[in-house]
């Protein structure tokens, strides 16, 4: 069985620790930023997951943006 491999995304010019999985039940991979808990994502391929987890991490600071904005206004 495959380790877990570690990369680093560039987000917003900030570099974002990520771990890649191998799927094990359906084939390709999945993908977590441990640093911005529940940001994960999958690919059929090491490319396509490392896209995909660029997406989910800027969608997440997207809600954390907002999540900030409606804090600030309340």
């Amino acid at each position: 069985m495959q380790k877990e491999r570690k990369y680093n995304v560039m987000v917003r010019g900030k570099k974002y620790p990520v771990l890649l999985h191998a799927d094990t039940e359906d084939g390709g991979y999945w993908i977590e930023c441990p640093s911005l808990p529940g940001c994960a994502s999958q690919g059929d391929t090491v490319e396509e997951a490392l896209e995909m987890i660029r997406d989910a991490i800027e969608g997440n600071l997207d809600i954390i943006r907002e999540d900030k904005k409606v804090k600030k206004a309340s």
